[in-house]
């Protein structure tokens, strides 16, 4: 949590820079919300005076409602319940707004201009990347396609010569100089104007989602410095994907949309709808993938997500993919980014490699988890993590040096994943496609027979396992860094090396030895059977699901992402081998596993609390403990109240009928206890050290004498959840869980016994799993 201040310290004053709101409205990611518009009404337990002469000279603070009553600080939990009651008593009025813009489409076609901006430039038009220069190109060949006289690389524009070593130099520290340049920008303007557009954030956006407040990380300077050093932490060739940081993005837009409609900005609960539906939008334009952006949400992000969430989110993603259609992002007039069109369909004796990917997988996300966090953990306890440019210069610089050598590393990722699962055909000039078998010249052989690998196949493959070990090492130092970086893309990318080289593996198997009794039924001589394509598909899958631990989501945005419906079952077989084998070494996917090391107070609703301890166990006070912090309804003064303040931190104070009987009334939170004595002091004389407190809904007896009292009755929550101390902690994990409670009262008979917040039951698990329940680092 020492990090989350440190940002925020920088967060918040980036926040105080110049508005540029308007300008935001105009190139926000797709978020559609439907907003409910209404007067609002502020919560109240009824109230009034004991007489006429009283009531005239009391504050009443029912009579208006009270500015900041009911908010919340930074790095604070919200209160599921009372939100929910808030919005149960307003009047509601429906009116249907949609605001939907989409910088997903401008994100990606700027970073694959400033991608092929690292080995050249286009001469007729400064603006177009490699392939959009030489489609009108009359000179290009088969062979070599990807060359135009349009088209020059940095040797020939320096050097006037495309060949040699010399050219080649030049090349090589073109590329290096440009990854560095992007990078540095990239972390330079995170670390300047604003720190909480690093990262993923989709850890951070589960912890909101899940309640808590990080003020800062949804606001206007987070969304432009992310959409901005996104485009140039991609383009530095830096092991990193932007699919992740889009959610974060679409979070963004909807967070700072929510506060023009009084329903979803002054209730932190209806906000998280929102956010939620923002989170599927971002999912949707990321991959072009609107059902699997729906169910995204709902598995892996959400906390709370009512029905009336689920259509809301569904059509946030249908109009996101709609626009993200008619910008064309990527040029072949499809939604989605990796489409495939196989010939073959799969066999059943080809789900034992596509289980054995789906164990490569989990091995892959148990081994990457333990390591980035190991990494990670390290960069927080030593000076190395104080220098975050100095880091990603670094990473950036080896990245560069290591991956210019080999074309598949060389190559923006998203296009290496695209080539690995393209199936060979007439088409294709791709080294993965030169067989033995020719036609026209062509190296690629004729749809309907199979053929043996030629060398060119081969040496791919020595590559494609070069790059392989690559990008697992880099990955595990690039997540985390100081810029934005997303995982899904990486992961993906690992998987459909191991599945091609798999897959490839699998063929020349078959087409030299099909008289095994494996391929004896299916693969005739001659005929086509194998298609390596589907293995790096589904070695993706299997590799990114063990990372993430996602399962349905995670299949549907697959076959949603290359248009491969028919291969759902060997992607099922494989994201379960996966999830299982992973979880065999730790339950955690990565996003959980970060938000532990960050320390956030969320409950994690997959994890199961199987311990037979009971609520007085965990409780506070307990033992040795201090007595519980307590306010009684009628007889203290607001000397006595604001020295309770002051001596404790508590969020929140039990109130109690008297200190003898411990019969409890309600619960007030700090916060609004605060804000209402300020007000009180504001709007009306007389309210003195010694005036009188209470929460009752009439005034106590009081001599003639005595200064006016203060009413605090508002404030106060008269239906605390409460349990008693026989309560097994399971069913109260199970209702912080359901209900979204930020704490509950333990009750015996009626007397307040003691409290358990969020934060006891999450140090009481630690300890049940023998951990240090002071290693949780709450703010």
């Amino acid at each position: 949590m020492k990090q989350y201040l440190s940002l925020h310290n920088h967060a918040s004053s980036s926040e105080t820079s110049p508005r540029f709101f308007p300008s935001l409205l105009r190139v926000c990611v797709c978020v559609c919300v439907c907003v409910c518009l209404g007067p609002n009404y502020a919560m109240s337990n009824g109230g009034g005076g004991a007489g006429a002469s009283i009531s005239t000279h009391l504050l009443d603070l029912l009579e208006e409602p009270i500015p900041g009553v009911g908010t919340y600080d930074d790095f604070h939990t919200i209160d599921w319940v009372r939100e929910k009651c808030k919005d149960r008593e307003r009047h509601r009025k429906v009116t249907h707004h949609l605001i939907s813009e989409s910088l997903a489409g401008v994100i990606d076609i700027a970073a694959d201009w400033l991608n092929d901006l690292k080995e050249g430039v286009c001469l007729s038009a400064m603006w177009f990347n490699h392939e959009q220069c030489c489609w009108d190109s009359n000179e290009t060949t088969f062979a070599e396609r990807d060359k135009c006289p349009q088209w020059k690389t940095w040797a020939e524009l320096i050097l006037g010569q495309a060949e040699g070593p010399g050219s080649y130099i030049m090349n090589y520290f073109m590329f290096t100089f440009w990854a560095l340049s992007f990078a540095f920008l990239a972390v330079s303007l995170v670390k300047v104007f604003a720190p909480y557009a690093c990262g993923s954030g989709i850890p951070e956006i589960k912890t909101i989602l899940s309640g808590f407040i990080i003020r800062g990380y949804l606001g206007k300077w987070t969304l432009m410095i992310k959409t901005i050093t996104l485009v140039l932490a991609v383009a530095s060739g830096l092991s990193l994907g932007k699919e992740g940081p889009l959610v974060h993005v679409a979070c963004c837009c909807g967070n700072i949309f929510s506060y023009l409609f009084p329903k979803y900005s002054k209730n932190e609960a209806k906000k998280r709808e929102v956010l939620s539906a923002a989170s599927a939008a971002g999912v949707s334009v990321a991959f072009g993938a609107p059902i699997g952006g729906v169910l995204f949400s709902l598995e892996e992000v959400s906390y709370y997500f009512p029905l009336k969430t689920l259509w809301r989110s569904f059509f946030a993603a249908l109009v996101a993919a709609f626009v993200l259609r008619s910008i064309n992002p990527f040029g072949n007039s499809r939604l989605v980014l990796f489409y495939v069109e196989y010939h073959t369909p799969w066999y059943l004796f080809e789900l034992f490699p596509f289980i054995l990917l789906g164990v490569f997988g989990g091995l892959w996300g148990a081994f990457f988890i333990r390591a980035n966090i190991a990494w990670c953990r390290r960069r927080k306890s030593t000076r190395f993590g104080k220098y975050p440019v100095l880091e990603v210069i670094t990473v950036a610089a080896i990245t560069a040096i290591v991956a210019f050598p080999n074309p598949y590393t060389r190559q923006n990722t998203s296009e290496l994943i695209k080539e690995l699962f393209t199936d060979c055909g007439p088409l294709e000039s791709s080294q993965l496609c030169q067989y033995r078998s020719q036609m026209n010249g062509s190296q690629a052989y004729p749809a309907g027979s199979d053929a043996a690998a030629a060398p060119g196949v081969y040496s791919a493959m020595w590559q494609l396992s070069l790059a392989l070990v690559f990008k697992i090492i880099m990955t595990i130092f690039t997540f985390g860094l100081k810029v934005p970086s997303g995982l899904f893309i990486p992961s993906m990318a690992i998987g459909a090396i191991a599945g091609r080289i798999v897959g490839i593996a699998v063929e020349q198997l078959a087409y030299y030895h099909h008289d095994w009794f494996l391929f004896r039924e299916w693969c005739e001589v001659g005929a086509d059977c194998i298609t390596p394509g589907l293995y790096a598909m589904v070695g993706a899958a299997a590799c990114l699901g063990g990372v993430t631990r996602m399962t349905v989501s995670l299949v549907v945005i697959v076959f949603e992402l290359t248009g491969g419906l028919e291969y759902i079952v060997p992607l099922m077989a494989a994201v379960m081998t996966s999830k299982w084998v992973g979880d065999a070494f730790g339950r955690e996917g990565i996003y959980e596993a970060h938000i532990r090391l960050n320390g956030s107070p969320s409950l994690d609703a997959k994890e199961e609390f199987p311990h037979p301890t009971l609520a007085r166990e965990v409780m506070r006070p307990r033992g040795n403990d201090p007595p519980l912090a307590v306010l009684t309804q009628d007889d203290m003064t607001l000397a006595e109240l604001q020295s309770i303040i002051s001596q404790t931190s508590c969020n929140g104070f039990p109130v109690i009928v008297s200190k003898e009987s411990q019969r409890l009334v309600g619960f007030a939170l700090r916060r609004d206890i605060t804000i209402a004595i300020e007000n009180a002091r504001r709007k009306q004389e007389g309210i003195m050290l010694n005036s009188r407190v209470y929460f009752t809904q009439h005034a106590p007896t009081l001599p003639a004498d005595s200064p006016r009292p203060l009413k605090l009755r508002s404030i106060l929550d008269m239906s605390p959840f409460t349990v008693t101390d026989h309560t097994p902690m399971e069913i109260v994990v199970d209702i912080f869980r359901k209900l979204g409670l930020r704490q509950c009262l333990v009750t015996h008979n009626g007397r307040l016994l003691g409290i358990i917040t969020k934060k006891d039951i999450l140090r009481h698990m630690a300890q049940m799993a023998n951990q240090d329940p002071e290693s949780i680092m709450f703010n």
